[in-house]
């Protein structure tokens, strides 16, 4: 259903170019269905390259009132007016005049409130400059604009690329809307509601209503729609200079934290009062404050703090706390801090002592050197100089270069590259400190220019610098831009370009704008003339369009959901002239081992992927880093002897992009949903099936699978171990049958129930054995928790619903398939939890285990007894340990898929002795990692 158009804009009388996809009539028809029901706003959510702009043109044709499309820079300005142009039979005209005199009128949101919207990120990561403006306060040209809008009556607003007013202008924006009581207001953006941070869901509440959500960005890569794509990363150190610089800067933080860890530095011993604080947690009367779990609820960065301080040996675990990934390395700057600041406050600038004194003052002089000053309310961050060398450090120019050239090597004349980074060039003076450590244009556009320019093996590609301000390139580049341009747009008047320039490359001059350099820089480089354009986040970043492009290597600091979806966007479109084009996304990373401030470019990185969803090698869609690489945590980037390796995956996964377009499976069917994973990761020797369990499939024994990263490859199980455990098993079973039935019954008579009694052992041993050596312990354990779950009514599938498969580096990744998102979280906590190291749970449940390598010929009895000490205590979950139901339950399970097993309460004296025992002991000597997979 749509609503006739209004006499006047001869609207009625023209059509889309094209036929519309599914999920844009589905769009149009939801809008459709909003304004029938008499609301005069809504927002339209599509990810980059499904036609966000035909999506608004036909909404706007088919409300048939004056439309005004207002656009966040001059290239999607441009678009715009190109896209209407393609509605046939010709539409009417299209302007850009503030006086709205054309039936469709496209302006930026500079015509509104003056802002810079093709400015790069400022050189302190500071983002686009401006800010609010209310109404009173707009230039002239604005107040003109407002004012005919309000002229206007009956007017359509098109905002394209809402989520720019959510951060700058939400209240000028509100202001506006009250001004047009008649305006029907359409907002168009790629980021999902569900990325938005909690005051922009209200604002866009507030503003437009509920959102009309399209398919997810995987979803239309299934449908063909999106290309598919791999996300990749080359991870770096600092150049030597770089190093040299760093090490010095970490040497008065180290010395603190030395320091920190002598009990005379303060009349009370740092660790002495995190002890008291956080492990022990009394009161002043020496009473118990909090338990772990409400404290940890209460201070969650003071409690991981104080967990990654145990996992490295300064602290005891605290009763009831759980290592959990987040936990397992050593503590980083901000760990320091954090408990620093709790320290410092609460006790040392209560005191008098003057030890206390000195000791603060120590610290005052330390926190520089991690981006930190003490101040009267305690410590507070600020942007440290080690900051801007990670972020702007030659070697991730250096990377560019070999990516790029590696690039090429694979595609060679269907490279289309395109380098985005925060700014153009340097304006501001380096600080002092950083004199010779840094080049002032480091991390600039124009100095990846240079070096690509100055590269044999890249200067091939004729790289060229598109920005907001400026288009530059080498000579001769320059000169055969200069010459394709002329002949495209005849009415152009360039500067004759420079034989020789500043660095090696030249600045291309004219009587033109951005809005004309952008579109003929596009069509010059989608034609091959240039095969790598370099530019900023503010023109290349968000709404630039060009369907060639099929590499993009991201140096950008900005890690908003926004920012992440629009760049990446950039590679996504179809390619008409290569219907099999696969694009890739490189993110360079520059991590410095061993300094305490050394991973805030790895922290930059984990934020700009985490509720992105990518491919694995293993062909899993999933949620945050894992999709690089499987081994890599969000928690801690990989140790530095790791990078070379790393990098070489990377650049061999470069080569398959075949390989990563049949692992999308395009045109197969999908849910579009999230679910939960757990990826479990076992010592060497001790892998996990080799291939794929679907729900409630047999687990096959495993065999070699490749390593993880920094990890010595693993070695299969011993062929044998399986068939002997299986045999014992079959004899065990067979026995306890005939004892069951009776017949052994003259036996045990006659031994005085000797026999009896042992065959009762081989009965008791071979459940053991049969649960031992039928599947190994993590599938095993999986199908347990879920049956469990599934009786207990929390879950709506069992153990059938347990898949089981290796990812790429032989790592365990379970879950419970076809259920819903939250059923999937709830499995996937309560398995991590059963097969982490044990905490404080309320249950325990015991795995007994066949010891040794095999089962050597001999006594039957013995070889079906289990010595006392090849048992391990797993926890049982919490939620599975609510009541004495659910323990019996998930014990029912426990002993069909994994062991004979009796629960154990831990608030029994014996079970307090088995739990300390046990606490902190891992059952399986595995590590953990929750992860969020697409289905």
């Amino acid at each position: 259903m749509s609503t006739p158009a209004v006499d006047g804009t001869g609207f009625a009388g023209v059509r889309p170019p094209v036929l519309l996809r599914r999920h844009q009539s589905e769009a149009l028809d939801a809008l459709d269905e909003a304004f029938a029901a008499g609301r005069r706003r809504a927002w339209v959510v599509l990810p980059p390259g499904l036609g966000k702009t035909l999506t608004g043109l036909e909404a706007a044709r088919r409300r048939g009132d004056r439309t005004v499309v207002l656009g966040p820079n001059t290239a999607i300005q441009g678009q715009w007016l190109t896209a209407w142009s393609t509605y046939r039979p010709a539409p009417p005209p299209a302007g850009t005049d503030r006086a709205l005199t054309d039936p469709v009128t496209v302006l930026t949101y500079q015509a509104l409130a003056t802002f810079d919207p093709d400015a790069e990120v400022d050189e302190e990561g500071a983002g686009e400059p401006g800010g609010t403006e209310h109404l009173y306060r707009l230039r002239p040209q604005g107040r003109a604009l407002v004012a005919a809008l309000r002229d206007a009556g009956r007017v359509t607003l098109l905002l394209d690329e809402c989520h720019h007013l959510l951060d700058t202008w939400g209240e000028l924006l509100a202001e506006l809307l009250r001004e047009l009581p008649d305006a029907t207001v359409i907002g168009l953006t790629a980021t999902p509601p569900d990325r938005l941070t909690p005051a922009q869901a209200a604002l866009v509440d507030e503003l437009f209503g509920p959102a009309v959500q399209g398919p997810s960005i995987p979803a239309a890569v299934r449908e063909g729609h999106l290309a598919p794509y791999a996300e990749l990363a080359w991870i770096t150190p600092p150049t030597a200079d770089e190093e040299h610089w760093l090490a010095a800067e970490a040497e008065r933080f180290a010395t603190l934290t030395t320091d920190l860890l002598d009990p005379g530095f303060a009349a009370t011993p740092f660790l002495a009062w995190l002890d008291e604080r956080i492990v022990r947690r009394r009161t002043a009367t020496g009473e118990r404050a909090l338990p772990w779990h409400r404290f940890a609820r209460e201070n969650p960065d003071t409690a991981d703090a104080a967990l990654r301080f145990h996992y490295h040996g300064l602290l005891e675990l605290p009763e009831g706390a759980r290592l959990r990934e987040e936990h397992r390395h050593a503590p980083l700057a901000a760990d320091w801090v954090c408990l620093l600041d709790d320290w410092i406050r609460r006790c040392l600038l209560r005191s008098d002592d003057p030890r206390d004194t000195r000791a603060v003052e120590a610290v005052r002089a330390a926190l520089p050197a991690v981006g930190h000053r003490l101040t009267r309310a305690g410590i507070r961050a600020g942007r440290s100089p080690v900051d801007r060398v990670l972020a702007r450090s030659a070697a991730k120019t250096t990377a560019v270069r070999e990516i790029l050239a590696a690039e090429s090597t694979t595609l060679g004349d269907r490279l289309r590259a395109v380098v985005v980074c925060d700014h153009e060039r340097a304006t501001a003076t380096l600080p002092a400190s950083l004199d010779g450590v840094l080049a002032q244009e480091a991390g600039s556009a124009r100095l990846v220019l240079d070096e690509l320019a100055a590269d044999p093996r890249t200067a091939v590609l004729g790289p060229l610098l598109v920005t907001g301000r400026t288009v530059a390139a080498a000579p001769e580049t320059a000169r055969r831009f200069h010459a394709w341009a002329a002949e495209a747009d005849p009415a152009l008047r360039l500067d004759p370009p420079s034989a020789t320039g500043n660095g090696g490359t030249v600045e291309i001059t004219g009587r033109w704008d951005s809005r004309r350099w952008v579109a003929l820089a596009t069509r010059f480089f989608e034609s091959g003339g240039t095969r790598a354009l370099v530019g900023t986040r503010g023109m290349l970043g968000e709404g630039w369009d060009a369907r060639g492009v099929n590499t993009l290597v991201d140096l950008t600091e900005a890690t908003t959901a926004t920012a992440v979806v629009q760049t990446r966007g950039r590679a996504l479109r179809i390619d008409p002239s290569w219907p099999e084009k696969t694009a890739h996304t490189w993110s360079v990373v520059c991590v410095a081992d061993g300094h305490p401030k050394g991973t805030g470019d790895w922290d930059r990185f984990v934020r700009k992927h985490a509720g992105y969803l990518g491919i694995t090698e293993a062909g899993e869609v999933v949620s945050g880093v894992a999709h690089v690489h499987a081994a890599l945590s969000p928690y801690a980037p990989p140790p530095a002897h790791d990078f070379d390796r790393l990098n070489a995956v990377m650049l061999r996964r470069a080569e398959q992009r075949e390989t990563t377009r049949e692992a999308w499976r395009v045109g197969s069917p999908y849910d579009d949903r999230l679910v939960h994973t757990v990826r479990v990761a076992l010592p060497a020797g001790r892998g996990p099936v080799p291939a794929a369990a679907e729900p409630g499939a047999p687990v096959r024994p495993p065999v070699a699978v490749p390593a993880p990263v920094g990890v010595a490859p693993a070695v299969p199980r011993p062929p044998a171990l399986w068939a002997a455990t299986a045999a014992a098993a079959l004899v065990c079973a067979v026995a306890a049958v005939l004892l069951g039935a009776g017949v052994l019954a003259p036996l045990a008579a006659a031994t005085g129930g000797g026999a009896a009694y042992t065959l009762r052992r081989a009965a008791l041993g071979a459940r053991m054995l049969r649960a031992a050596g039928a599947e190994p312990p993590v599938p095993a354990v999986a199908r347990a928790v879920a049956e469990a779950l599934h009786a207990a009514g929390l879950v709506p599938r069992g153990a059938e619903a347990v898949s089981v498969a290796p990812d790429e580096t032989g790592a365990y990744r379970v879950r419970l398939a076809g259920v819903p998102a939250a059923a999937s979280a709830l499995f996937a906590t309560a398995f991590d939890e059963a097969v982490s190291p044990v905490g404080d749970p309320r249950y325990l449940l015991p795995r007994y285990l066949v010891t040794g390598h095999g089962l050597r010929d001999g006594d039957l009895a013995a070889r079906g007894r289990l010595r006392s000490h090849a048992v391990v205590h797993h926890a049982v979950p919490a939620v599975l340990g609510e009541n004495r139901r659910r323990v019996d339950l998930y014990a029912a399970a426990w002993r069909r898929y994994v062991s004979e097993a009796v629960p154990v309460y831990t608030r029994s004296p014996e079970g307090a002795g088995v739990l300390a025992a046990q606490a902190g002991a891992s059952p399986l000597d595995a590590s953990t990692a929750l992860r969020v997979a697409w289905t």
